[in-house]
């Protein structure tokens, strides 16, 4: 019997698996270089990825740089600010801490949506974010080995997600195609990044080894995976059917953290980002109300 998988379900899940890479990237490019090294080779090379998808896209080249300064804003919170703040949670912290902790941005995104988009949630969604932030709590407060942790890279990953949360929102107010909005985003972020290295004199060093990584990261965590998921959302009649599928990310990177990066994967690591976990999935619950 001939089993006929649907094309977004395919997409999510090629991008599920690249992002669940990530994390071990991040910390083998960040032993190589700097977070602003970092950034400037995988931005700009997600930027190239994204003009080359562009190009054949020829449907969406039509008023490219329409509504150019939204790109501009953008850019400078995602990929400029977002990723400095992200990598450097990762160089100060473990990344099965890191990682949890940048996952909490759907408890933003729901914050926010009551507070700017006056949108109102039930009980549940309540009870939710409790849950989850309970979760928080215990991954910030795991200890992993001997390890110390930086109260700054604590407050670096949860504020990362402040970030990405900020960025969502106010791209889900601009209606320009995806692909012109993540090249113009990503452009305005290698511009961003290249300014700042010539105004505060960083070091050009980095290793073959950290290269690759930080080319990996622009590839696999920036621009194609990206557009991977975009096209998956836009052929998907119901995008919830996949947003979920997301969490499976970080479960797998786990796996990789383990073997690629040596990191003893502590039980109470886990704990905690099941615990939030859960209380994202239960913030979904939408209770039934009388109009």
């Amino acid at each position: 019997m001939k089993i006929s998988i649907p094309k977004y379900y395919v997409l999510a899940l090629l991008a599920i698996g690249l992002w669940s890479t990530v994390a071990t990237a991040f910390k083998i490019a960040l032993g190589e270089t700097s977070t602003v090294m970092l950034l400037w080779i995988s931005s700009t090379t997600a930027a190239i990825v994204l003009c080359i998808i562009l190009f054949f896209e020829k449907r969406n080249q039509s008023r490219l740089f329409y509504h150019w300064k939204t790109s501009a804003l953008n850019g400078f919170i995602n990929p400029f600010l977002y990723y400095l703040v992200l990598f450097k949670a990762y160089d100060l912290l473990p990344a099965q801490i890191a990682q949890p902790l940048n996952y909490t941005w759907p408890l933003v995104l729901t914050g926010f949506s009551v507070l700017f988009l006056k949108i109102k949630i039930g009980f549940f969604s309540w009870i939710g974010l409790i849950i989850s932030l309970i979760g928080v709590a215990v991954v910030a407060n795991s200890k992993t080995g001997s390890y110390s942790y930086s109260s700054l890279g604590l407050s670096l990953a949860i504020g990362s997600s402040i970030l990405w949360a900020a960025y969502w929102i106010l791209n889900l107010k601009d209606d320009r195609p995806e692909s012109n909005k993540l090249f113009l985003n990503f452009l305005f972020g290698s511009i961003y990044i290249s300014l700042y290295i010539i105004f505060s004199n960083t070091s050009f060093q980095i290793s073959t080894k950290g290269l690759m990584a930080s080319i990996y990261i622009g590839l696999f965590e920036m621009g194609i995976t990206f557009k991977l998921w975009l096209d998956a959302l836009k052929l998907s009649q119901n995008p919830s059917k996949i947003n979920n599928l997301v969490f499976i990310s970080p479960i797998l990177s786990f796996v990789f953290i383990a073997i690629f990066l040596k990191e003893h994967i502590e039980w109470i690591t886990i704990a905690g980002f099941i615990t939030i976990i859960l209380g994202i999935i239960l913030s979904k619950v939408k209770t039934s109300q009388k109009v």
